[in-house]
């Protein structure tokens, strides 16, 4: 290498290192920490070394090429999503063949009856809101791949055991599938949630049945539904799709998201003394992230349904099981338990160990433990596309 070219090679080196650098440093601007981090407990420099690392230009450099890589030759994303026709995407824990999946499902069957049974020891109703899969009720925008064969009649089965142990749980899936069927859409198209409008129906369909199988207390309130605005929405499911900021023109289009909120009808004044004029809870909705998140308005469409005020315990990103766990080692368990408890169950959590958290594994076991054998099921219900009805 003569000397021009070697000078021009130092040059371009320096020159790329710089404006890395310059790039690196751009990452920290608007980057703070907390009065708890400091140099001399090491938190600050972590905090900074985490930064950098997810910052880091070459680093997203690359993980933006291997993911417009994937995406463009393979028609894949990270895991954790798969793509469907049209600008679809869901959740591949609805395609995914679970190891030891029908262990896990009798576990999770368990478990519900240990709740239920649980809850009927202090006097509370339990109502099951099982949330069909996504891909169940939109299977015509799938892909090459499909659901796992444990899915076939998992949505089903799952009502029919709930029935035989007496559970009230309404089917969900008829109304969406009414619903989408006269021009609705009830689940988002880069989303695992459902919309405002699905959240909306499951809210009719639960609040109609506990109206005519468990009437509650007290005198009903009126609410209002009111709409606020029109976002443009990027779903969750995005997130394994990192194609963002260099290829950000390959990502399935935002879809718009209508935000609503629900209030009292009265005054505020008058709606206070109303709601808290009984010590008694009426209705306590413990969920995953369909409940706690409030985009889709699920509790808001819950309380105009139901007439009355509805106390929310769930919590985002957990799904089902810790919830629960959490609620039932609550003092609002202890000192005021509801009459009606709502357990929104998403279907596509039958088949996993679910998370626990820092619940006391042998206190889990018990709960299982005490449900005993499952129920038998009768032939004529397993058969049957409607679920039944059953009181506990």
């Amino acid at each position: 290498m003569n000397r021009t070219l070697r000078i021009l090679y130092v040059t371009f080196f320096c020159a790329l290192l710089v404006g890395l650098g310059l790039l690196a440093t751009r990452s920290f601007i608007g980057f703070n920490t907390t009065g708890k981090d400091t140099v001399l407990n090491g938190r600050w420099s972590k905090a900074v070394e985490t930064r950098y690392d997810d910052e880091f230009p070459i680093k997203r450099l690359g993980t933006n090429l291997w993911a417009a890589l994937d995406f463009t030759l393979f028609n894949e994303g990270r895991p954790g999503v798969v793509l469907g026709r049209d600008q679809w995407l869901y959740s591949d824990e609805e395609f995914k063949p679970w190891p030891d999946a029908e262990q896990h499902v009798a576990d999770n069957y368990a478990l519900v009856e240990g709740v239920r049974r649980t809850l009927k020891e202090r006097g509370i109703k339990l109502v099951m809101a099982v949330v069909p899969t996504k891909v169940r009720l939109y299977p015509e925008h799938m892909g090459e791949q499909r659901p796992a064969a444990i899915y076939a009649d998992l949505y089903r089965d799952f009502h029919a055991r709930l029935a035989a142990s007496k559970v009230l749980a309404p089917d969900l899936m008829g109304p969406l599938q009414q619903a989408k069927q006269a021009g609705a859409q009830v689940f988002l198209r880069t989303d695992t949630h459902w919309t405002p409008d699905g959240a909306l129906i499951a809210a009719q369909q639960l609040g109609a049945s506990i109206a005519e199988q468990f009437p509650l207390s007290g005198n009903p309130q009126q609410f209002v539904t009111e709409a606020q605005k029109v976002e443009q929405h990027n779903g969750d499911l995005e997130r394994f799709l990192p194609l963002d900021p260099l290829f950000s023109n390959l990502l399935p289009p935002s879809e718009p998201l209508e935000k609503r909120s629900t209030r009292p009808a009265e005054s505020a004044a008058d709606s206070e003394d109303s709601l808290f004029a009984d010590s008694e809870v009426p209705v306590t909705l413990v969920g995953t992230s369909y409940s706690a998140n409030p985009n889709w308005n699920f509790v808001g469409a819950l309380k105009q349904a139901l007439r009355s005020d509805v106390i929310n315990d769930s919590t985002d990103g957990h799904g089902p099981i810790l919830p629960m766990l959490a609620y039932l080692k609550s003092d609002a368990f202890k000192n005021t338990p509801p009459q009606v408890l709502i357990w929104e169950f998403p279907e596509r959590y039958l088949p996993v160990d679910n998370e626990i958290g820092d619940a006391d594994p042998q206190w889990v076991a018990d709960l299982k433990q005490a449900a005993g054998q499952p129920p038998q099921v009768a032939q004529n219900t397993a058969e049957s596309e409607t679920p039944v009805r059953a009181q506990n």
